[in-house]
């Protein structure tokens, strides 16, 4: 399995196989854009800037033969960024639900970041939980086992990472990919002539309508 990273304006409007979009989700401070920026530009950064409503970033991989254009959605943690951010689930093919291992808080309100997965999102979108900062064992609080019990019990993968030393962070993101390769093909979504869901537009559209403007 090969990987290659496209970064360039004139590399993002090459042609691809797939589009998949897939949603960062779980408390500010657990590491999403640091995630992000290692699977995009394997670069990282100590300095810890709030995203403020929704970034994302483009990476097109080779996957089995195909080009899959990945669109990653970082989304802000804050409670006042939900209302913004709920809009996004809708087009979500993949959710990466993360929590800091170091962090028993954020580990425990994932069960509230599911709930919105169940409220927002379509039945068909493939998560995986993500339990992030595992270089810092000293300050663990969460243990693998109840990450990946958690994991289990909603039937969906789980791994550890660490965006600063890049572990299992281009592991996490295939994963996710290939698994909703596998269901486009196997349901026959994504193909010539089948609609994808405009995240972007989708969430203007609320925006327009009131309920993400302020």
């Amino acid at each position: 399995m090969s990987t290659t990273a496209s970064n360039t304006p004139s590399s993002k409007s090459a042609a691809y196989d797939h589009l998949i979009k897939l949603l960062l989700i779980g408390d500010s401070g657990v590491g999403k854009s640091c995630l992000l920026l290692r699977f995009s530009e394997d670069s990282f950064t100590p300095s810890f800037i709030t995203t403020i409503g929704i970034d994302f970033k483009i990476r097109t991989i080779e996957l089995e033969g195909k080009r899959i254009k990945l669109q990653i959605w970082d989304t802000a943690g804050q409670e006042r960024f939900r209302t913004i951010t709920t809009a996004y689930y809708r087009g979500a093919m993949g959710i990466l639900l993360v929590y800091d291992v170091t962090d028993e808080k954020s580990f425990g309100n994932i069960r509230n970041w599911i709930r919105n997965i169940e409220q927002h999102a379509t039945e068909s979108v493939k998560k995986m939980l993500i339990g992030n900062k595992c270089d810092l064992p000293e300050k663990k609080v969460v243990d693998t086992a109840r990450g990946k019990a958690l994991a289990d019990e909603h039937g969906i993968k789980f791994l550890e990472t660490s965006a600063k030393n890049s572990i299992n962070v281009e592991e996490a993101f295939i994963t996710l990919a290939k698994d909703i390769k596998k269901n486009m093909i196997d349901k026959e979504i994504g193909t010539p002539g089948q609609p994808n869901v405009d995240i972007t537009k989708s969430a203007t559209e609320d925006k327009k309508g009131g309920c993400c403007g302020k």
